[in-house]
C-alpha cells in the first residue's frame, strides 16, 4: 500500500466514524509515519481539506477523537479548509469545527487536550463565534468558562454578539452582555447588534439589547436600527422602536413612510394593502399638528419612475389608492428619497419592479428601471455581474420573440460592461483588503462572458444603425480590445467568439447567442482584436475555429471565421503547446484544411523564424523585441512535423 493510499484509508476512516480501523491501521506504525498520516491534509472532491482529527470533529465521530487523542499525538492547532452552511471555511482548527458543528463532548476532549479556545481562522472567527452562530449556548458557556475571549472579532470587526443576535439567538445574546459584550460595538459597516437584530425582525432580541444600554446610531450608508427594519419590513421591529423616547417625529414619520414603500416593492414580502396603509398613517402623522405640519422634502423626479412626483396630502395619496402602477411609483420614490442614492439597498426593489414589468413584456419599462439600478450599483461600486447578464438575458428575449431592441440600451449596458470589467482588471492587479482574489476572477470571467453576449446582441442591430452609431460602437469594442482582458485560461473575446465551447446561458440568452459567432468575429477583428493572441496553451483563436463539430451544417461560419481570421494576418504557422499548427490540430477533417490551404501563404519572415526556432539559434537580445514575440509565435513547428 502506497503512502497516499494509507492516508487517505485512514483519512476516510476518521471521517467515517470508523474507529477501530482506525487504529488498526495507524498501530504498528513508527512514531514518525503516525506524525505524517495524521498531520497532514487530504484534499477532498468538493474543496474540503482536513486531517484526520478535523474532519472527525467536524462529523461528531467521538470514538475517533478519543482514539487519537489519547494514542496518538495530533496536532490540535493544525488548520484545514471546510464548508459549513454553504460557506467555505479556510483556516478552521479541529476546535472551530466541533463548536461550529454543535458537538459539545467533542469540544470537551479538545480542550482538556490542550487546544488554543481561541485558534481564529483565516477571517478571524474563533471557535466560540462559531458556536454564536449556530446558537449553541451549552458550547458558548463552555468555551468562555476555559479563556475564550468573547471580544474577538472577525476581520470585518463583527463580534460574537453581533452574530448572534443576527441569527436571533436570544440566550446566547443575553449570556454575552451578562458576561460584558459592548452592545454598541461598530462592524466596519458602521452597524452595531441593535442594526443587526433590527433588520432581522427579531424583536426580543432588540428589547434586550436596550436593556443592556444599547445606543441608537447610524451605520456608513446612514441606516438607523429603526429605518433597517422598515427596510426590510420588519413591522413588530417598527412598531416596539416607535414608543421609543429616543425616537423623534420625523425619524418615526421617516421609518413608517420606508416601511410602507418597501411593502410595495418587496419581492418576499409585497403587500400593496399594507403599503398604502402605512403611507396613509404617514401622512396623518405629518398633518396631526396643524401648526406645525411637517411637508415631503421632494427631490428632482427620476425619469425611471416616470418622473413621479410624491404625495403631498391626504386626498392626494388617496387619489391613487387604486392606482397600483402609481402606488409603486411613488414607493420607489419614497425609497430613494429616504435612503438616498448611495444606499446599497436601493437598486433591489427597483430590479424586482423591472422584472415584474418584464414577466408581463413590459420590456421598455423593465429596462428603464433596471438601467436605473445599474447605475446606482455602479455609482457605488457594488458588483453588477447579475444586473449585466440580466440584461442579456432581456435583450435575447426581446429579440426571439420580436420585440424591438433599441441600440440606444444595448450601447448604455455595454459601456457599464466595459466600466466593470475596468474596475475587475484594476482590483485583480491591486486587490484591497475585502477583496479575494478567487471572487474577483470568477467576476471577471462572468462579466467577459456577458459582455461578448451584449457584442453578439448588437452586431444585430449594426445594420439599422447610422454611420454615427457604427462608429461608437466601434469605438467601445476598440477599448474593450485595448483591455486585453482575459479568462483564467488566457482566452481572449476573439478566442471566444470562436470557440464552440464558449458557455451560452440558457435563460433565452442561447436562443440568441451562439458561438462561434461570424459577427461577432468580425466585430472584434474590425476593431482591432490580436487576431495571433495566445490564451495559456498557446492556441489562437484559427486553433479554435478549426476545431468546430458542424464543418458541414454551418460551413459558413467556419469558413467566414478562417477567411476573416487569416486575411486579418493570423498566422497559420503558429504552434500550441502540443507543437501543433492550426492545421495539425483541426478536427473538422478536410473542410478545414481545404479553407486553411487556400490561405497558406507563408512569408519569407514566417520562414525566417521557424527556421530559428528549429536550429534552436540564440536571437533573445539579437533581433528587435517585437521579433522576440514574431519568433516566438512560431514555437517548434518543424520539430513537430519531422
Amino acid at each position: 500500500m502506497t503512502e497516499k493510499s494509507l492516508r487517505n484509508r485512514i483519512y476516510y476512516a476518521a471521517k467515517d466514524g470508523m474507529a477501530i480501523a482506525l487504529y488498526t491501521l495507524l498501530s504498528d506504525r513508527t512514531p514518525t509515519e503516525v506524525n505524517n498520516l495524521i498531520n497532514e491534509t487530504v484534499l477532498e472532491e468538493d474543496g474540503q481539506q482536513c486531517t484526520p482529527l478535523i474532519v472527525a470533529s467536524r462529523c461528531g465521530h467521538e470514538k475517533v477523537v478519543k482514539i487519537l487523542l489519547s494514542n496518538f499525538k495530533p496536532n490540535l492547532e493544525q488548520e484545514g479548509v471546510v464548508k459549513f452552511d454553504g460557506y467555505v471555511i479556510e483556516g478552521a482548527s479541529a476546535l472551530w469545527c466541533a463548536a461550529g458543528g454543535g458537538h459539545l463532548n467533542i469540544v470537551k476532549l479538545l480542550v482538556k487536550a490542550g487546544a488554543d479556545v481561541n485558534h481564529p481562522t483565516r477571517t478571524n472567527s474563533t471557535p466560540l463565534r462559531a458556536a454564536c452562530f449556530d446558537g449553541r449556548l451549552d458550547i458558548v458557556k463552555y468555551l468562555t468558562d476555559h479563556y475564550a475571549d468573547i471580544h474577538i472579532a472577525n476581520k470585518y470587526n463583527n463580534t460574537c454578539l453581533m452574530i448572534a443576535a443576527y441569527k436571533g439567538h436570544l440566550d446566547v445574546v443575553s449570556f454575552l452582555l451578562e458576561n460584558g459584550a459592548d452592545p454598541n460595538e461598530k462592524a466596519n459597516c458602521g452597524a452595531t447588534a441593535l442594526h443587526f437584530a433590527a433588520e432581522c425582525g427579531h424583536t426580543a432580541i432588540v428589547m434586550e439589547l436596550l436593556n443592556y444600554n444599547a445606543k441608537f446610531s447610524t451605520n456608513d450608508v446612514g441606516m438607523t436600527p429603526i429605518k433597517a427594519a422598515a427596510e426590510r419590513t420588519r413591522k413588530d421591529v417598527v412598531e416596539f422602536l416607535l414608543e421609543r423616547p429616543e425616537i423623534d417625529k420625523e425619524e418615526k414619520i421617516d421609518a413608517l413612510e420606508l416601511l410602507g414603500a418597501s411593502y410595495a416593492n418587496d419581492k418576499e414580502n409585497y403587500c400593496l394593502e399594507k403599503a398604502y396603509d402605512y403611507l396613509y398613517r404617514t401622512m396623518q402623522m405629518r398633518y396631526s399638528d396643524p401648526d406645525n405640519v411637517i411637508k415631503k422634502k421632494c427631490m428632482k423626479p427620476i425619469k425611471a419612475y416616470q418622473s413621479w412626483v410624491e404625495c403631498q396630502t391626504i386626498s392626494e395619496l388617496e387619489a391613487i389608492k387604486r392606482n397600483t402602477n402609481a402606488l409603486h411609483m411613488e414607493a420607489l420614490t419614497i425609497r430613494e428619497r429616504i435612503l438616498g442614492r448611495h444606499n446599497p439597498e436601493v437598486p433591489h426593489p427597483v430590479i424586482f419592479r423591472g422584472a415584474v414589468f418584464a414577466d408581463n413584456a413590459r420590456f421598455d419599462r423593465c429596462i428603464e428601471l433596471w438601467l436605473h439600478a445599474l447605475n446606482l450599483r455602479q455609482m457605488n461600486q457594488i458588483s453588477v455581474v447579475k444586473d449585466l447578464l440580466r440584461f442579456a438575458q432581456v435583450f435575447s428575449q426581446m429579440l426571439h420573440v420580436g420585440v424591438e431592441v433599441t441600440y440606444q440600451n444595448v450601447v448604455q449596458v455595454l459601456a457599464g460592461a466595459i466600466v466593470e470589467l475596468e474596475r475587475n482588471k484594476t482590483k485583480a492587479l491591486r486587490p484591497g483588503m475585502k477583496d479575494d482574489p478567487e471572487t474577483i476572477t470568477q467576476e471577471t470571467e462572468s462579466n467577459i462572458i456577458t459582455t461578448l453576449y451584449l457584442l453578439t446582441i448588437l452586431t444585430k442591430l449594426l445594420k439599422k444603425c447610422n454611420e454615427e452609431e457604427k462608429f461608437n460602437v466601434n469605438r467601445m469594442v476598440f477599448m474593450l480590445n485595448r483591455l486585453n482582458i482575459r479568462l483564467r485560461d488566457g482566452q481572449t473575446f476573439l478566442h471566444l467568439a470562436c470557440n464552440a465551447e464558449t458557455p451560452v446561458d440558457d435563460f433565452h440568452t442561447n436562443d440568441v447567442c451562439k458561438f462561434p459567432c461570424a459577427e461577432t468575429t468580425r466585430l472584434l477583428i474590425q476593431c482591432g482584436a490580436d487576431v495571433n493572441a495566445m490564451d495559456t496553451d498557446r492556441n489562437t483563436p484559427l486553433h479554435m475555429i478549426v476545431n468546430y463539430h458542424k464543418p458541414i451544417s454551418d460551413f459558413m461560419t467556419l469558413h467566414s471565421i478562417i477567411m476573416d481570421l487569416t486575411e486579418a494576418g493570423a498566422h497559420i504557422d503558429c504552434v500550441n503547446i502540443r507543437g501543433e499548427t492550426p492545421l495539425d490540430s483541426s478536427a473538422t477533417g478536410s473542410v478545414a484544411e481545404i479553407i486553411l490551404k487556400t490561405q497558406a501563404k507563408l512569408s519569407l519572415k514566417c520562414m525566417a523564424a521557424m527556421a530559428i526556432k528549429s536550429h534552436k539559434l540564440i536571437y533573445h537580445g539579437h533581433v528587435p523585441q517585437v521579433l522576440e514575440s514574431f519568433i516566438e509565435l512560431h514555437g517548434s513547428t518543424i520539430a513537430k512535423r519531422s
